[in-house]
C-alpha cells in the first residue's frame, strides 16, 4: 500500500470541539495530511479556535474557524455550508464535541442527564445530519464520530457519559448502514482515558483507579488519538463502514 493512501490533500474537513484536547489534535492531524479544515468550538471558546488556526497556518496548512454550538440545532446547518463555502467544499466530518458530568449515578440530576446527551448525543446526530445533507450532493464523504471505550467498558462516576457514548457507537452503526448508499463512510474512534482540560477536576482516587486499570499505566496524550481519525478520513479506510475504532491503550482487551 502507498503511502498516499493516507493523504488528505485537496479534502475539507470541520472539526468539532477543536478548540482544545482531543479536537484540536484532530484538526491539527487532518491538516498535516493535507486537508483543509475548519475549526469549530462553543463561541466562548473563539479565542482558542483561533490559537488553532494559527498553529495549523504556522505549519502551511489551511484553517477556518467558527464558533457555534452543537446544542443550537438550527445554526448547524448554516454554520456547516458557510464552512463549505469558505473552504471550497465539504468531505470529512470529525464529529469530536463532546462533555462529562462525573459523579455518583446516585447523585446525578436531571440537569447533568441533559446537558450530557444533549451535547454527546443529539448535538452530535444533528451534525452528522447536516453532513450528510452536504455529502449526499457532493459525491460522498466521511464521518467520524468519537466514539469511547467505556461504550465497551464502563467506569465509574461516568454514567451519563457511558450512556451517551454507548448511543454514539448506536448511532455510527445505524447511519453507517443507511448512508453508504451515498457514499458516505460513516464510523468511531473509541479514545480511552485521555489527558484533557475533561478530566482535569478527576479526583486523585479515581485517577490511581485509571492508572491501574491500564496496560499503559497512564492516560493517553491527544495526540495519540489524531492518527485514527486521519486513517478513518483516507482512502486506506475505504472499506471500514460502522467500525468502533478503539485507541484505549489496551484497556479492552486488558
Amino acid at each position: 500500500m502507498q503511502a498516499s493512501m493516507f493523504r488528505l490533500d485537496g479534502k475539507c474537513a470541520l472539526v468539532t470541539g477543536a478548540a482544545q484536547g482531543i479536537g484540536r489534535s484532530i484538526a491539527i492531524g487532518l491538516a498535516a495530511a493535507g486537508a483543509r479544515v475548519a475549526v469549530t468550538d462553543v463561541p466562548s471558546k473563539q479565542a482558542k479556535i483561533d490559537g488553532v488556526c494559527a498553529e495549523i497556518r504556522a505549519a502551511g496548512g489551511e484553517a477556518h474557524g467558527y464558533g457555534f454550538d452543537v446544542t443550537r440545532t438550527s445554526e448547524i446547518a448554516g454554520a456547516f455550508e458557510r464552512a463549505a463555502s469558505d473552504m471550497g467544499g465539504f468531505d470529512i466530518l470529525a464529529n469530536n464535541a463532546g462533555i462529562a458530568a462525573r459523579g455518583p449515578a446516585m447523585d446525578q440530576t436531571e440537569e447533568d442527564w441533559d446537558r450530557v446527551l444533549n451535547v454527546n448525543l443529539k448535538g452530535m446526530f444533528f451534525c452528522a445530519q447536516a453532513a450528510a445533507r452536504h455529502m449526499k450532493d457532493h459525491g460522498g464523504g466521511r464521518i467520524i464520530n468519537t466514539g469511547s471505550q467505556v461504550a465497551e467498558s464502563a467506569r465509574v462516576w461516568n454514567a451519563a457519559y457511558t450512556a451517551s457514548k454507548g448511543g454514539v457507537v448506536s448511532l455510527t452503526r445505524a447511519l453507517a448502514v443507511e448512508w453508504v448508499q451515498y457514499g458516505i463512510n460513516v464510523n468511531a474512534v473509541g479514545p480511552g482515558p485521555v489527558d484533557t482540560e475533561l478530566v482535569s477536576d478527576t479526583p486523585d482516587h479515581i485517577e490511581a483507579q485509571v492508572a491501574h486499570r491500564s496496560p499503559l499505566g497512564r492516560r493517553l496524550d491527544p495526540g495519540d488519538i489524531a492518527g485514527a481519525f486521519v486513517y478513518l478520513a483516507s482512502p486506506a479506510a475505504s472499506g471500514v463502514v460502522g467500525h468502533h475504532l478503539l485507541v484505549d491503550g489496551g484497556w479492552v482487551a486488558g
